[in-house]
């Protein structure tokens, strides 16, 4: 009993990757949701910090966060914690000797690493640091090559690398419990994609996008704006069935120009399908279809478990919807319906926006997520431009910098509440649930920022031609 009192006790440290900083939080809190597991952090947490301590944990819930986290790269059993190395000795002495006795009788093997952050180490003070360790009873043998047990002591230089400190700000010492899927990254990059378009998106963004939309196993994830479908292809990774649309019959179909360098033309198999064939999840493709967004195609009913999408934001691709300003807008006589191809008119982000909250509030089952990425003129920036929905709650709003003058925020929402009738008209009662016409402007700030951009730097260099 005393035994399983101090292991129920245990604190668990997560070393986090520092790219994608606003993402990790609420990646860490989603991936513990589907374990139904509150974010307990240890006290003096910062959210910017490499180091993160987690309380009220078991061994299992590390285990299933980490085989899905893109941002955290490993996680330890904390034994040992403390500013100085003396503190750190304190603390570890400290710790409960059941806990550690498995892990260092004289049958195992293990091996000990050193991780600094914000600062490199020579060797030999590798070999000190590892030395100093001298008065924990390890019992077993030191195996480099196959340990069954690895031991790391981290040290904490702080973030800023133009003022590296002599001594480290914190030091932790823990057993290794497992890695993140950083690798995920690397093995579904997009320059080794079958299938690419101009705007296809980075896979560690795909997999994140996927987390914080809580996709697990069995699900039924859709993408409105599928383009060339990166994100069914993170969903389909963590065993979710995908489908998607898109207005863009030669992208749905794959033709047309190809956006690869020297290749003039798509090749006879470059599809989404294909995509996911590449990576051993050819099964949880359902299919995608041309259809245009503002009209949706699918039966009233809550089919979704998540929508994750990314749409157009007038940029590299148009944003465009069927229809017609003219009164008339039925095909010419004699043309038939089938060989029609409809006009196309603007679709403002502002309405992209209303539509997509509209789509998930009725298509989502509840408890569902909907993610999506908005667009924003940095300076002219504030909450109010997040668009809300009566049956949708925000949950978390993350920045991904593009430029001085431009971002774009990852926006995670969740039903909580099925439609009524009056939704529909709590725009005008809630100025909270009002359109932002703001958003429909983006493309010209966008491009005006850049000529102001290209203009300064023109006139930098006919002063240094004088």
């Amino acid at each position: 009993m005393a035994a399983f009192s101090s292991r129920s006790c245990l604190q668990y440290l997560l070393h986090l990757a520092q790219d994608n900083l606003d993402f990790r939080l609420p990646e860490i809190k989603a991936l513990l949701a589907l374990r139904g597991k509150p974010f307990r952090p240890c006290e003096n947490f910062r959210e910017k910090s490499p180091f993160w301590c987690l309380d009220g944990l078991s061994e299992e819930d590390v285990h299933s966060i980490m085989a899905r986290s893109v941002c955290a790269k490993s996680a330890f059993e904390l034994w040992g914690h403390g500013q100085t190395h003396s503190e750190l000795r304190t603390s570890l002495l400290n710790f409960p000797s059941e806990i550690m006795s498995p892990f260092m009788h004289k049958d195992s093997t293990y091996r000990i690493n050193v991780y600094t952050f914000n600062k490199t180490l020579l060797f030999a003070d590798r070999i000190k640091r590892i030395d100093a360790l001298e008065y924990l009873p390890f019992e077993g043998r030191v195996s480099l090559k196959n340990p069954q047990h690895i031991f790391c002591l981290l040290e904490d230089y702080g973030t800023d690398p133009n003022n590296i400190p002599e001594d480290p700000n914190y030091i932790y010492f823990g057993r290794w419990i497992a890695d993140g899927q950083r690798d995920l990254i690397r093995s579904h990059s997009v320059k080794n994609r079958h299938f690419i378009g101009n705007t296809s998106m980075d896979a560690g963004l795909s997999f994140i996008m996927a987390n914080h939309a809580r996709v697990k196993q069995d699900d039924l994830v859709f993408d409105p704006f599928v383009g060339t479908g990166s994100l069914l292809v993170a969903c389909s990774h963590f065993g979710a069935y995908v489908c998607g649309t898109d207005i863009d019959y030669n992208t749905i179909h794959g033709k047309g120009r190809s956006s690869r360098k020297n290749q003039k033309w798509r090749g006879p198999d470059e599809n989404i399908r294909a995509n996911l064939r590449q990576y051993g999840a050819q099964k949880m493709y359902v299919d995608v279809m041309v259809s245009d967004a503002s009209k949706p195609a699918w039966r009233d009913a809550a089919l979704f478990d998540a929508i994750i999408t990314d749409p157009p934001y007038g940029i590299r691709e148009a944003t465009r919807r069927t229809g017609s300003h003219k009164d008339i807008a039925k095909p010419a006589e004699g043309v038939f319906e089938e060989s029609h191809v409809p006009v196309s008119q603007a679709y403002h982000l502002s309405d992209i926006f209303t539509d997509l909250l509209n789509f998930s509030a009725h298509h989502l089952v509840m408890g569902g997520r909907l993610v999506y990425w908005l667009p924003v003129y940095r300076p002219e920036y504030c909450e109010e431009m997040v668009p809300l929905h009566p049956c949708l709650q925000l949950i978390s709003n993350c920045e991904q910098t593009l430029s001085s003058h431009t971002s774009r925020r990852l926006i995670t929402m969740e039903k909580i509440k099925e439609p009524e009738e009056f939704d529909s008209l709590a725009h005008l009662s809630d100025p909270r649930f009002s359109a932002y016409q703001g958003h429909n402007a983006f493309r010209e700030k966008y491009f005006s920022g850049l000529n102001k951009k290209s203009t300064k730097e023109n006139n930098k260099s006919d002063v240094s031609g004088d």
